[in-house]
C-alpha cells in the first residue's frame, strides 16, 4: 500500500461510525453497492479484512479498529480546520486517548485522570471502556496513549509496554442505610449469608475477595456478579445487596449512591495501574498523570 486513498478511508470511517453500510449510505446519500465496492477496494489495498458480520451487526477486526482510530483523528482534525477557517475555532486541545478497564471504579478513574487537565496545555480527553486485556493490546498498536487498569500488563504483550503503579486502597463493604443497620454488627461475621453484589471472577478484586472469604470461613449470598462497577453500585443503591469498594472513595460513594460504610477489610487492597507504550511516554498529559504526587486520598 504505497499511497492512502482518503476517499476510501472516508467511506470506511462512516461505515464504522454508523455500524452498517446501509446507514452509512443514507448518511452519505450514496447507493449501498457504491460504498460496498469502495470498501472492497480499500480492504484489498490494505491487504487485511477490516470488518466481519456477526449476524446483522458489523464488527471491526483488530486492523479495522486501528484504522478507525486514525481515521477518527484525521477527519475530526479536518472538521476542526473547516471551523477554524470559518472563524469558529473553539481552541483545539491536545488529544489524549485513554482506555479504562470496565472493572475500574469510575470515581477512581476520574481522580487518576484529573491531573491531565492541570498539565498546562488544553487537553481533549477521549475515553474507551473495555476489558483490560483488549485495551492493553491497543497500546501496542499505538491507538491508545494510556490504559487505566486494576491489573498490570503481563510480559506476554511485549517489552515496550510499561506498568506504573499509581496507588492502592484498602476496600470496605457498603450498603444502603437499611442494610447497614442490619449487617454492621459483628462485622465481618455478619457477612455470612448476607446479600452481596460482586464483580465478575475475571477481576483482581474478586479473586482477592474470594480468597479472603475462604480464609474467614464466610459464605455470603451472592445475588449478582456485575462487570461494570457503576452498574454494580446502581443495583446496590436499590437495596439489592451489599457491595465492596475502595475506602479512598468512601465520601463520594456516600454522596452519589446514598450508601454507608459497614466494615473495612484490611487484608484486601485494590491496586490501580497506568499502562503506557514507550512511544507515548512523553505525551504531556500522560506525564502529568504519572508524575502526580498528590495522591494523599489513597488509603
Amino acid at each position: 500500500m504505497n499511497r492512502l486513498n482518503y476517499q476510501h478511508l472516508f467511506y470506511f470511517w462512516h461505515v464504522a461510525k454508523e455500524g452498517s453500510i446501509s446507514r452509512a449510505s443514507e448518511k452519505l446519500h450514496l447507493a449501498q453497492p457504491t460504498i460496498s465496492g469502495q470498501l472492497a477496494v480499500f480492504e484489498q489495498a490494505v491487504g487485511e479484512k477490516l470488518y466481519y458480520m456477526d449476524g446483522r451487526k458489523l464488527v471491526l477486526s483488530d486492523t479495522g479498529r486501528t484504522i478507525f482510530r486514525y481515521a477518527e483523528e484525521i477527519f475530526t482534525l479536518g472538521q476542526e480546520l473547516t471551523q477554524t477557517l470559518l472563524g469558529r475555532s473553539g481552541g483545539r486541545g491536545l488529544k489524549l486517548n485513554v482506555g479504562i478497564a470496565d472493572a475500574l471504579p469510575k470515581l477512581i478513574s476520574y481522580r487518576l485522570l484529573e491531573p491531565a487537565f492541570q498539565a498546562g496545555e488544553p487537553v481533549q480527553l477521549i475515553c474507551h471502556e473495555d476489558k483490560a486485556e483488549r485495551l492493553i493490546s491497543e497500546i501496542s498498536l499505538h491507538s491508545i496513549d494510556l490504559v487505566l487498569s486494576d491489573i498490570p500488563a503481563t510480559p506476554s504483550v511485549g517489552s515496550r509496554v510499561f506498568n506504573h503503579l499509581l496507588g492502592e486502597s484498602k476496600v470496605a463493604v457498603f450498603g444502603t442505610p437499611e442494610l447497614a443497620e442490619r449487617y454492621s454488627r459483628d462485622f465481618p461475621h455478619s457477612l455470612n449469608g448476607a446479600p452481596l453484589l460482586l464483580s465478575t471472577q475475571n477481576t483482581a478484586l474478586r479473586r482477592s475477595l474470594d480468597q479472603w472469604f475462604d480464609d474467614q470461613g464466610l459464605y455470603p449470598d451472592i445475588k449478582a456478579e456485575i462487570e461494570d462497577s457503576a452498574l454494580l453500585k446502581t443495583f446496590a443503591a436499590g437495596g439489592t445487596g451489599l457491595f465492596v469498594a475502595p475506602i479512598a472513595i468512601e465520601i463520594e460513594i456516600q454522596r452519589q449512591y446514598g450508601a454507608q460504610l459497614i466494615g473495612k477489610i484490611d487484608a484486601v487492597f485494590e491496586r490501580f495501574y497506568a499502562i503506557t507504550a514507550q512511544r507515548k511516554r512523553k505525551h504531556p498529559a500522560v506525564m502529568a498523570i504519572l508524575e502526580n504526587n498528590n495522591r494523599g486520598w489513597f488509603v
